[in-house]
């Protein structure tokens, strides 16, 4: 295993996930008194699981069709144009 990579990979998603909607949904649910807070941390833990798994595995195949440094351009284009709309937006 490439620790490096791990951390990487690590600190990338923590920072996307941080204040998303997905940790707004969970804070929404642990709210609840009524509801485990173990059961939302297992169900939002899961969820995060299964999405990161369908994104190995597009990648893998994506990868069998387009070269590295091609995914490496198409996925920098992306975020310029996310960021651009996101300004447009605001």
């Amino acid at each position: 295993m490439d620790l490096k990579i791990l951390f990487t990979v690590f600190t990338v998603v923590f920072l996307a996930e941080l204040g998303d909607k997905t940790q707004l949904a969970t804070m929404l649910f642990a709210a609840d008194k009524e509801v485990s807070k173990l059961t939302v941390f297992f169900g939002a833990a899961l969820a995060l699981i299964v999405a990161s798994a369908i994104g190995v595995a597009a990648g893998s195949v994506i990868s069998e069709y387009i070269s590295e440094k091609q995914l490496h351009y198409i996925a920098g284009l992306g975020f310029i144009v996310i960021g651009i709309w996101t300004v447009c937006k605001a």
